[in-house]
């Protein structure tokens, strides 16, 4: 069975934060009636991406076309999640016409480009495409990237570290693995930035691989969909600092669940998350928090100690307006710390 006969399947990769869930949102706005099921997989124990996409609205994708995975990370539960999840959706009788998987920002794509070629799957669908998005002022700023400085710092700090940056290791496989990057928030970027961020990409992408400026992660379908390349034929040309095992730990990172009570202000709370970031080994804050007197949900994201937060929706009857957030960082952060700051 060639490609032409298998139903694409496009993986969203990128570290955390980049804008993979905007992204997606934007995508299926732009499908123009393409059937699509999307893969959510998350690092932690709060589906925040999938409850964010189910809320969407879109009619090409609906609720029970989205599948969460939140049993740790899909490229190290290929055999017990993804595989039959994958079967499953190829089995419907209601045929899906492109196939969505965004991983987590820990996970690494090429295992999971590997699992394509279970034999259980692999004569009924193609992987069209690796989309890598980049947050471009972190990636200037050397959060994301390769940054001798700051692993130095590290070593400095901890006499038993003489690896490399886990987190340099793990964007430089994502890159490896691209058949387009997308260079988000360029709007919190000048020209010369860009432009800058644009060069320094290149330098990791082996494959004539393009670089692309998106704004909130609004890029179309037409765009992201139709790359025909066949990446689970392609592994060789995907280079990866894990080819040589058979699997990988997540022992770098350590992800945990803050819940607390209603607050009364929003900016209070956003002060206080970004001091949880400056003190502490925090990658990542994500979740929903209720705020006295008000009837919609708050959705806080944040990166490094950029924090945003909006109302996406009503609270629905049948939900326990409480607050929950994901909080994402290096191995060894103080997690009672971190959870006294939060918690006040």
């Amino acid at each position: 069975m060639n490609n032409l006969q298998r139903i694409p399947a496009t993986v969203i990769t990128g570290f955390l934060g980049a804008g993979k869930t905007s992204m997606i949102r934007h995508l299926l706005q732009t499908a123009k009636g393409k059937r699509l099921a999307l893969i959510i997989n998350e690092f932690g124990d709060m589906g925040v991406d999938g409850n964010v996409l189910k809320a969407c609205g879109a009619e090409n994708c609906a609720e029970d076309d989205i599948i969460e995975l939140a049993n740790g990370c899909i490229c190290c539960t290929v055999a017990d999640d993804f595989t039959p999840t994958m079967e499953k959706l190829l089995n419907r009788e209601d045929k899906i016409d492109h196939i969505i998987i965004e991983t987590s920002g820990l996970a690494l794509p090429k295992p999971l480009l590997k699992a394509f070629n279970w034999p259980s799957i692999r004569t009924r669908i193609t992987v069209d495409g690796v989309i890598t998005v980049v947050d471009g002022p972190a990636f200037i700023d050397g959060l994301f990237a390769d940054n001798p400085d700051a692993i130095e710092a590290q070593r400095q700090n901890d006499e038993a570290l003489d690896h490399d940056s886990p987190l340099a290791e793990l964007f430089e496989d994502q890159m490896s693995c691209a058949d387009l990057v997308i260079l988000n928030k360029a709007d919190l970027m000048d020209s010369k930035q860009a432009e800058q961020a644009t060069r320094q990409l290149q330098e990791y992408l082996d494959r004539s691989v393009k670089v692309v400026a998106a704004q909130h992660g609004t890029i179309d379908a037409e765009t992201l969909l139709g790359l025909s390349a066949a990446a689970q034929d392609d592994l060789d040309n995907r280079r990866s600092h894990h080819d040589d095992e058979d699997d990988h730990e997540h022992d770098d990172f350590d992800s945990f669940v803050v819940d607390f009570d209603a607050i009364e202000n929003p900016e209070t709370l956003c002060d206080t998350l970004r001091a949880v970031t400056l003190a502490h080994d925090v990658l990542r804050l994500k979740g929903f928090v209720a705020v006295q007197g008000k009837d919609m949900r708050l959705q806080v994201q944040g990166v490094g100690n950029r924090i945003s937060h909006y109302y996406d929706r009503d609270w629905d009857d049948t939900e326990d307006r409480s607050s929950r957030l994901v909080v994402i960082g290096l191995h060894g952060m103080d997690e009672i710390a971190v959870r006294a700051m939060i918690m006040g």
